[in-house]
């Protein structure tokens, strides 16, 4: 007989989702979001990792793929765990990066929509790691800036 716990009758097992996200600032201090098609939340440009692929290739494949931009990653802010905004019963662990781009972003793969959103944004349908994570980190990170 084993030892340990498993999910037992009524409990969801969450599976997990593992990406690479992106913080891009303009100089208005506004977040680049992105809309892919078929979904509802504006989200920070990124995507699933590939097996054996770092999060910091991933990144920079991602916004090459989707925003057509070669970028520079500046610093790496940490690895959070948050809801998914589209796949209900997942959990979402994300390598979160500031990065800055080699010129300005257009909408290419599966994006649908790109906007730049201010801060304290609060009619954007934004994805959780937006609103918990970047959007409070960023806040924290420019007031340390002045």
């Amino acid at each position: 007989m084993g030892y340990g716990r498993s999910a037992g009758f009524g409990e969801i097992k969450m599976k997990v989702i593992t990406v690479a996200a992106a913080i891009i600032l303009n100089a208005q201090q506004q977040l680049l979001v992105v809309r892919k098609h078929h979904t509802a939340c504006f989200m920070q440009v990124g995507g699933k990792l590939e097996p054996n692929e770092l999060p910091e290739a991933t990144m920079l494949r991602e916004i090459q793929e989707e925003i057509g931009c070669q970028a520079q990653i500046e610093q790496f802010v940490g690895r959070y765990e948050t809801a998914t905004a589209n796949e209900p019963d997942h959990q979402l662990v994300s390598y979160v990066y500031v990065v800055t781009l080699d010129h300005a972003p257009k909408i290419d793969a599966e994006i649908a929509e790109m906007k730049w959103v201010d801060l304290n944004d609060q009619s954007t349908l934004l994805a959780p790691l937006t609103t918990e994570i970047v959007m409070p980190w960023v806040k924290n990170y420019l007031q340390a800036e002045v």
